[in-house]
Order: C-alpha cells, then structure tokens, then sequence
C-alpha cells in the first residue's frame, strides 16, 4: 500500500476530489492510504490563524512555519525514515511521467500545499525534499497539483489499474504519444473505424497502432518526437 499525506488549509476538496473514480475505488481496495491534513488544526492561535503578513512588506500574507512544522512532526513520528516531502510551487521542476514512476516506489510521500503568498521559507528549508510544479503558471494553492500528481503516481502502484498494461500502454511511456482509440458502434456520423481494428490480425494492428503515435507526436509534439529520434536514432521520412 502507497500512502499519501496532504497538508492542505482545505482537506474537503482534496479529499472531494480524490474519493472518485479509479483513485477512490483503489483507496477502498486498500492500495491506496490518502489522508488530507488540516495545517489549521496545528495552530496554537486561538482563531486558528496560520498566516501573517510579510516582513519586509508586500502584498498578501504568507503561512506560517509553526502549524506547518508541527503538522509535519506529527505525521512523521512513526516512521522508520524520513520521508520525501514535495511542495507543490511554480518555481519547481515540472512534473513529468518519469517523475510519477519514479515517485510510485516510495511507501509514503507527503505533499505541501501553500496558499496566500507562500509559506515561510524557513519551514520548506527544513523539511522538504522536492520542489515541483504542474506547469509554468500559477494557481490560487497547491491542491490541484497535488492530486494531479497524486493521480498520476497512483497509475504506477501495482493494483490501482484493473489491466495490469494499462500504465504502460500510454502517452509518454515509450517517448511517443498514445495512438486513437476507438470503439463501438464501427460508424459514427459516416465515419468508420478503421479496418486493420477490425481484422484480428496482431501484429498490424501493433504495427498500426505503432504508425499512429509516430505521426501523432510528429503533428502534435514536434518537441517530444524531436527527443524521441535522439534516444532511438529514428529518422524523418523525407
């Protein structure tokens, strides 16, 4: 079982958002542990305030270090090691495939999420571990990308998908992008699926299948298709 500890100032909409679908279907299968913390419930003011204005002056109000630290210790008391610790900003690297895999290895991962004008930095200096970012822009708190990395990280967790190649079969996975999809019925609006799906025949569907996401990613992402013949040598057609 993965566990995930989300230190958040709003548990209901992580929690809300993460108890759907295959995430929540997983976590009631026990593959999953994911618990949403209330930084407020570490504050020892008595209106439970976690944040203050900026020395130095500025605009807005940045979390305290105090509720966050203590948040922290409580979490990691039990645990053999200390755990990684991501704290989801514009100013980290950003969040990519390989990351999600690598980070589905890790029995626990704690996820801080800042609001406001950011958090103290003396509390990020002591206990996190990676910085990271869902994209270069920037939203009103950390939640959206933590349970975009969440959801993620918990394709890899063995268990989490009901086919098994699932995981491995996406965009991404081999350095190209997926290739269609389709489905029933076999016309739709004088569209029709295409024949070689149908045929039974294994290795041209592969084949097919392999065509596609080469042409995909060449239209869609020159960049990704770029890296892509640097890894395998693969060359453009002229």
């Amino acid at each position: 079982m993965n566990k995930f500890h989300i230190l958040t100032l709003f548990p209901d909409m992580v929690m809300n958002g993460l108890n759907t679908s295959i995430i929540g279907r997983a976590m009631e299968a026990g593959y999953l542990d994911i618990q949403a913390v209330n930084i407020r419930d570490y504050s020892t003011n008595k209106h439970m305030k976690v944040d203050d204005y900026p020395y130095g002056g500025g605009a807005g109000l940045v979390m305290q270090p105090e509720p966050i630290y203590s948040a922290y210790q409580d979490i990691t008391k039990n645990m053999p090691r200390k755990p990684r610790v991501i704290y989801m900003t514009p100013q980290g690297c950003v969040f990519h495939q390989n990351m999600a895999k690598e980070l589905a290895k890790e029995e626990e991962l704690i996820f801080l999420c800042g609001h406001y004008e950011g958090v103290d930095e003396r509390v990020l200096e002591e206990i996190v571990t990676d910085y990271v970012s869902i994209g270069d822009y920037v939203l009103t708190g950390g939640e959206l990308p933590a349970m975009v990395m969440i959801d993620a990280i918990s394709r890899f967790v063995p268990g989490v998908l009901n086919n098994d190649e699932s995981a491995g079969d996406e965009s991404f996975e081999n350095g190209l992008l997926e290739y269609p999809q389709y489905t029933r019925p076999p016309k739709f609006l004088e569209k029709e699926v295409p024949e070689v799906l149908l045929s039974g025949h294994h290795e041209n569907i592969r084949k097919w299948r392999q065509e596609q996401s080469i042409q995909r990613t060449k239209e869609r992402r020159p960049d990704l298709w770029e890296e892509y013949q640097k890894n395998t040598g693969e060359q453009s057609e002229k």
